[in-house]
């Protein structure tokens, strides 16, 4: 009679459970929540974004505020201004201003299209996240139009509307 051989096989563990969350890609480095509220958000695009060094690590510290940033195109190039990424503490004699200007480096054909759709009225290029991907930092900046006074207030009344209809759909299925 063959004997079964007691095998077991271990799962594998995370690579590093002590890495940032941040850092790994999991989590995002910052978020403009009022991009959504100020803005109708169009169309979405991912961008590399040239920074130095203390800034890449203050980003994984969680120290970069995108909120009032916005993108502009000037000579064919993208570039992100009013970005504030707080200074890193041991960054030494090589740090970076906080408030500078910025590069952000898209392919030459969204350029394109961002360019043309610019142009229009009323369409500006917001910031809405700030993240990691495959250790590189990457911006999301999109296309959006700003929203009057009363598009705000419609908005609102369709979340809590919306709200309060998946709050009776859950009390009618406890019941």
């Amino acid at each position: 009679m063959a004997r079964q051989s007691a095998h077991q096989t271990k799962s594998n563990p995370p690579k590093d459970p002590k890495r940032d969350p941040v850092a790994a890609g999991e989590r995002d480095a910052s978020v403009n929540r009022a991009a959504s509220h100020h803005y109708f958000l169009l169309e979405r695009y991912e961008c590399g974004v040239v920074l130095t060094g203390s800034e890449v690590k203050s980003i994984r510290g969680g120290r970069a505020n995108i909120k009032d940033a916005y993108g502009l195109i000037k000579d064919a190039e993208l570039w992100l201004l009013n970005a504030h990424i707080g200074a890193y503490e041991n960054a030494g004699y090589a740090g970076h201003t906080p408030l500078r200007t910025r590069k952000l480096l898209i392919h030459k054909q969204e350029l394109r299209k961002l360019i043309g759709q610019t142009q229009q009225k009323g369409l500006t290029l917001i910031p809405t996240r700030l993240y990691f991907r495959r250790g590189k930092v990457k911006c999301e900046i999109a296309l959006a139009k700003g929203k009057q006074l009363w598009d705000k207030r419609e908005t609102e009344r369709r979340k809590t509307a919306d709200k309060e209809a998946r709050e009776a759909i859950v009390r009618s299925r406890r019941s």
